[in-house]
Order: C-alpha cells, then sequence, then structure tokens
C-alpha cells in the first residue's frame, strides 16, 4: 500500500516535471517568436526611418533649389529694375543740367533786360518831368484865358455830366418800367379776366334793410302801446331804437349791432303777424328770435365751409363766418363778400399754379375780424388775424388775414392773391354803394395831392377817381420831368389814398403859340 501510494507520488512528480518542462519550452518558444517579431519590427522601423530621412532630404535639396531659383530671379529683377531707376536718374540729371543752361541764359537775358527798363524809365521821368511842366504852362494859359480856374472848370464839367447822366438814366428806366408795365399788365390782364370769367354771381348782391312795413297805420299805435309800453319793452329786450317817423306803415330799426339789429327786425315781424303785443309776449318772441338767430349763425358759417370742403376749421372761427350774414360793408353782405373772395383767390392760385385750397381759405376768413370789430378795438385785418391764430391756423392764412389791407407786409403769395381778390370783390359792379359826399371827398382828395406839386398848373379827377389829368407848365418842365413829375404823383396818391384797382395819372405838357392878323 506504501509502495502503491509512493509510485503514485513519484508519478505525479514526474508528470509536474514533465508538465513544467514542456510550459518552459513552449514559453521559451513564445520568447523566441516574440523576439524575432520584435527584430522585424525594428528593422521595419529602421528601414521606414532611412526612407522618410531620404525622402525629407530629398525634400529639403528641391526646396532649397527652388528658394535658390526663385532669389535668383528676384535679384534678377532687382538688378533690372535698379538699372531702370539709374537710367531714370541720369535722364533727370542730364534734363536739369539742360535746365541749369537755359535758366542761366534766361538770368543773363533778364538781367540785360533790367538794364534796359532802368535806362527807359530814367528817360521816362525826364519826359513826365518835361510833361509836367508844359501841362503846368497849359493849365495857365487855359486859366488866363478861359477867366476860370481849375476848380470852376471841373464844378462845371462834373454838372454837365451829371445832367446828361440823369437824362440817360431817366430815359433807361422810363423805358424799362414801359416794357415792365406793357408785360406785366397782359399778364395781369390775362389772369384776372380768366379768374372773373370763370365766377359770375347769379344776381347782385342784396343789401340789407332795418325798415319793416306794417299793413296799416293802426298797428304803429299797437306796437307803441299804450303809453309807450310795448315799444319801450321792445328797445330793452333787443337793444335797438325803433323810430316811428311820418312815413306812413314804416318802421326804422336804428343800432350798431348787426345781429341785434336782425333779432329785433324777426322778432317785430312775427309780433305783427301774431297780433298780439305786450310786453310779456314781445319778451318771449325776442327770446325765441334770438334762439333762431344763434342756430342760423352756426347753419350758415358751416355751409359756407362745407361749400368749399375745408376741414379742421374751429366751431368759433364757423361761428364768426355766421355772424358776417348778418354784417354790411358799403351796403355788400360781408359773408358774400368773402365767398367772393375765396373763389377768386382759388381762381387767380390756379392760374399762378399754388395751392387752391390755401388761397381759399385766405380769401374766405380774410373778414373775420368785421364779425367782431364792434367788440373789438383795432383794425378788422389785425383782429382778424388774431382770431386765426388764436383758434389754430396755419399761419400763411394768419399773415394773408392780417395784409390785406397792408396794414402788415405780406410774406408769401397767398397775402398779395387775397389782397387782389378782395379788390375784385369790392370793385365789382354793383357790389358796392358810395355816398355821395365820399365820392366829392374822394375826387377832392386826388386833385389836392396833385395840385401841391411844383409846375402844375391844375388838376382834374375824372372817371369817378380813376384818372387824374394834370396839366403842367411847359416852360417849367420838360418831357423828363414831367415823366418824374407823374411818377411822384402817383406814388403819393399810392401812400394817402385807400382805392381798388388802379389810378391812371395822365401828366399832359402842351404849348399854344396864338398870333393875331390884323
Amino acid at each position: 500500500m506504501n509502495d502503491i501510494i509512493g509510485l503514485s507520488s513519484l508519478i505525479i512528480t514526474l508528470g509536474g516535471v514533465v508538465i513544467i518542462y514542456l510550459y518552459f519550452k513552449a514559453s521559451k518558444k513564445r520568447l523566441i517568436k516574440i523576439k524575432d517579431n520584435v527584430g522585424n519590427i525594428l528593422r521595419e522601423a529602421k528601414e521606414k526611418a532611412e526612407k522618410e530621412r531620404r525622402d525629407t532630404l530629398n525634400n529639403l535639396k528641391n526646396e532649397l533649389h527652388k528658394k535658390r531659383s526663385e532669389f535668383d530671379l528676384e535679384a534678377k529683377k532687382e538688378r533690372i529694375e535698379l538699372q531702370r531707376m539709374q537710367h531714370k536718374i541720369q535722364k533727370k540729371e542730364d534734363t536739369l543740367d539742360h535746365r541749369e543752361v537755359l535758366l542761366d541764359e534766361l538770368r543773363r537775358e533778364l538781367q540785360q533786360k533790367e538794364r534796359d527798363l532802368s535806362r527807359r524809365l530814367d528817360i521816362l521821368n525826364a519826359d513826365e518831368i518835361k510833361l509836367k511842366n508844359l501841362y503846368s504852362d497849359l493849365v495857365s494859359k487855359l486859366e488866363h484865358l478861359s477867366g476860370m480856374t481849375r476848380d470852376d472848370a471841373k464844378r462845371i464839367l462834373f454838372e454837365s455830366l451829371e445832367k446828361e447822366v440823369k437824362h440817360e438814366n431817366q430815359k433807361w428806366i422810363s423805358k424799362v418800367e414801359e416794357e415792365v408795365k406793357v408785360e406785366a399788365k397782359q399778364k395781369i390782364i390775362d389772369i384776372l379776366s380768366t379768374s372773373m370769367q370763370r365766377y359770375l354771381p347769379d344776381q347782385v348782391t342784396l343789401h340789407s334793410s332795418s325798415i319793416i312795413q306794417l299793413p296799416n297805420e293802426e298797428m304803429k299805435g299797437r306796437i307803441i302801446g299804450k303809453e309807450g309800453r310795448n315799444i319801450k319793452a321792445l328797445e330793452m329786450a333787443t337793444g335797438m331804437e325803433f323810430v316811428i317817423g311820418d312815413t306812413p306803415e314804416v318802421i326804422t330799426i336804428s343800432g350798431f349791432n348787426p345781429i341785434r339789429r336782425e333779432v329785433a327786425k324777426r322778432s317785430l315781424n312775427k309780433l305783427i303777424q301774431d297780433g298780439r303785443i305786450n310786453p310779456t309776449r314781445i319778451e318771449e318772441i325776442v327770446k325765441q328770435c334770438e334762439e333762431e338767430i344763434e342756430s342760423n349763425i352756426e347753419e350758415i358759417g358751416q355751409q359756407a365751409v362745407l361749400e368749399f370742403g375745408f376741414r379742421g376749421v374751429h366751431p368759433e372761427i364757423i361761428k364768426l363766418l355766421g355772424k358776417l350774414h348778418f354784417r354790411t360793408s358799403f351796403t355788400q353782405n360781408n359773408l358774400v363778400h368773402s365767398k367772393e373772395v375765396a373763389y377768386f383767390a382759388r381762381m387767380i392760385a390756379a392760374e399762378l399754379g399754388v395751392d387752391e385750397n390755401l388761397a381759399a381759405r385766405c380769401g374766405l376768413l380774410h373778414d373775420i375780424g368785421k364779425a367782431v370789430s364792434a367788440e373789438v378795438e383795432g383794425p378788422h385785418a389785425l383782429v382778424g388775424s388774431d382770431l386765426a391764430k388764436k383758434y389754430g391756423e396755419d399761419s400763411i392764412v394768419v399773415n394773408a388775414i392780417a395784409s390785406h389791407h397792408e396794414e402788415v407786409p405780406a410774406k408769401n403769395i397767398y397775402g398779395l392773391i387775397t389782397h387782389i381778390a378782395d379788390a375784385i370783390s369790392a370793385s365789382r359792379p354793383g357790389a358796392r354803394r358810395e355816398t355821395l359826399a365820399t365820392y366829392i371827398k374822394r375826387l377832392e382828395q386826388l386833385e389836392e395831392i396833385a395840385n401841391k406839386f411844383e409846375g402844375v398848373k391844375k388838376a382834374y379827377a375824372l372817371q369817378a377817381g380813376r384818372e387824374i389829368r394834370v396839366i403842367v407848365d411847359d416852360c417849367f418842365l420838360d418831357d423828363e420831368k414831367a415823366k418824374m413829375l407823374a411818377r411822384d404823383i402817383a406814388k403819393q396818391v399810392e401812400k394817402e389814398v385807400n382805392f381798388p384797382g388802379q389810378i391812371k395819372i395822365n401828366v399832359i405838357r402842351e404849348k399854344r403859340i396864338i398870333e393875331y392878323a390884323k
């Protein structure tokens, strides 16, 4: 049993030795194989490194050769450029040498000319001294022969020249003015005639009246009332004066406020139609008419604005336009006049090629100051411009309103258009009526202005003040002075007289020689 165990142990031991031997043998083979692989790898790496070294060396040689070629080429170019620059510099040096030679020649020539000029100056100075002496001798001889000093001769010469220059200047001014007037007159006639032909009112403007027609003479007594109570109530309620004269079936309403006058007129007509005339009824009717007038004012103003298609008009401006309907100027209805001015302004603006609506707006609002002229002190043009500015109108409209009677200068074309359109509407036949006293006063004023000028024998105002015929002294004034007189009279008339349209100044210079055969 022990032998078996021993044998088994031996066998196991021998088996282990064999296994170890085989393991070491296999490990040695692997190591040899690994060593061979490492050797191959090292050999391949050396070959690869050598190959890369050779390639790198070749690349470096090629790059070096390339750089050397480029350097040689660049150096060659630099040498060529250097040679070119040297040639150019040499050429410039040759040119400068040539110019220097020319400058030396010019310098010598200039020096020679300076010497010649110096000699000539000396000769001229000597001649100038001789001429001065001769001039002095001649002046002395002329003064002795003429009996005048040099200053007297200069004065006479200057006076003669001054007269001649003034004469020629006056002729030239007259010629230019005549040409400008002819051309301007034709253009003005074309524009204004076109505008006036395009606007033809259906009828002459109706003139307002404050006369009430009664149905019978008995109605006067009823209006007066017992102890004058009714008429006193009417006057207290309306603020107007009711004049009952000797004219049958007529009562006249007198007062400065046109709206209150219209209230009084409507109230009296309603009382006459109603038949009930007493203080209580009078107060009711007057209050009712006041409300109607207030409503009518807004309606009339709104209708005027809508007629021209204006937008953005302040409500107070609309009321002012409505109030113009109840005002008259020289018996011309102010609102109708304002509408006419707006139409004329729009058509003139169309002819001139400017904003038609803006011109029409200026024309419609130009007289709004008259709506409050009884309550506000000052010219209606300036009052109207202040109102327009207060209620947000454009500065162009404000200036056009202020300048349409020339209280202030017009700053733009719209002020001039408004002024012209206003004159056209005011001077249109049938638009206004003038009292005899005012008419005669204007004629006398025109004649008085003309008679103030020196050399005027007589002056006559003709054609309703559209012409001043001036007869002058032919011995005192020549033709040129007569022209200057006409211009001076025209300027003085423009300065002192307000008038629509134009006034012709006709200066007549006539010489008549009469002899009698006996």
